[in-house]
């Protein structure tokens, strides 16, 4: 039999307009919609993928986003051309790559808005605990072949370095007093979000999506930083999102936002989703998802506009500073990296 090859075969796409109800005020799509649009484009073409060959059927699920740039933000009235692509497989794990585009449809003109790498792991029909095996795909270089295992080993150390210092319990702040709270500090802005989850948030296993989860995530983010800065705001970047546990049909999820960082122009918040089962044989609370959401501030012309400092009260707070700002950091030496060698090409 022969295998898969990575090509058109290999690549799906998926289009629809966006609406109003798809944005903010402002007109500019919410980062979570995207998110979902690139989830569920992962999602049919891993399980598609999985469930190519003969044997057990099965579902793929999410397990982690790589950190996803927002390059530009998409409009009211754009339509969203959302392309995934499988790059590398592993016995257990499918790694697909995704990349947005947007059309004005009165002009015709495009614009790639984002590109993404997620990572889904096959769970049995029969028993959602059973991981099943990945049909492999044949690629055209093994140069293809070495370095999507070199990115399946490195996210698999990076999955296990987060889940070890995955933090604590931020106490959920809907009933918070903020008018006791002084402007610009973590307290004022923290926000979280209850939702119950229901048949149309899961999958066939009865299990959220990770697209609804995503969008969740990048709400409360939003509020958070419109909180702080009181201006339009947009999705700039989210940090790898790691999935750590399923989430159940029924239970109860926290989602919980939480500045951590501010340099001149943008804002870090944390954003944690803690999962309450309430039926079944043990009710317990426990941490799903977490991840890092980058903001940005805009003019009515959408021009980038200074971002208030955040004010640190603690000795917490100032550590959670101090890790956010070395991220920045990183990720800005690597923007330049990357931008020098693009020059020299």
């Amino acid at each position: 039999m022969s295998l898969p090859k990575i090509s058109s075969s290999s690549a799906i796409q998926i289009s629809r307009i966006m609406r109003p109800d798809d944005a903010n005020i402002a007109g500019n799509v919410h980062g979570g919609t995207i998110l979902k649009m690139i989830e569920e484009a992962g999602a049919i073409i891993s399980t598609r993928h999985c469930n190519s060959q003969d044997g057990e059927r099965c579902v793929a699920a999410l397990a982690r986003v790589e950190r996803t740039d927002f390059l530009s933000p998409m409009c009211i009235g754009e339509v969203g051309h959302v392309s995934a692509e499988i790059t590398y497989t592993s016995k257990h794990s499918v790694e697909v790559q995704v990349n947005v585009m947007a059309e004005n449809i009165l002009t015709g003109s495009k614009r790639v808005t984002n590109r993404a790498t997620l990572w889904y792991v096959p769970l049995s029909l029969t028993n959602v605990d059973k991981v099943t095996e990945v049909p492999p795909i044949q690629y055209e270089k093994k140069e293809l072949e070495e370095e999507g295992k070199k990115r399946y080993e490195d996210q698999k150390l990076e999955r296990m370095e987060t889940k070890q210092r995955n933090g604590e319990f931020i106490v959920p702040s809907v009933n918070q007093d903020r008018q006791n709270k002084e402007e610009y500090t973590v307290g004022y802005s923290q926000s979280s979000l209850i939702h119950l989850v229901g048949p149309s948030d899961c999958t066939l296993h009865g299990f959220v999506h990770g697209g609804v989860t995503m969008k969740l995530m990048d709400e409360v983010a939003g509020i958070v930083a419109a909180r702080h800065c009181k201006t339009n705001i947009v999705t700039a970047s989210v940090d790898a999102i790691d999935f750590h546990r399923k989430i159940k049909k029924g239970c109860i999820i926290t989602i919980s936002g939480r500045m951590t960082f501010t340099s001149n122009k943008s804002m870090e918040i944390e954003v944690f989703v803690d999962a309450d089962t309430l039926v079944g044989d043990t009710q317990e609370r426990y941490r799903a998802v977490s991840a890092y959401f980058t903001y940005v501030s805009l003019s009515k012309e959408g021009k980038p506009l200074p971002v208030p400092q955040l004010v640190i009260e603690s000795e917490e707070e100032k550590k959670r500073f101090e890790e956010g700002k070395g991220r920045y950091l990183q990720t800005k030496a690597k923007r330049q990296a990357h931008m020098q060698s693009l020059t020299q090409q």
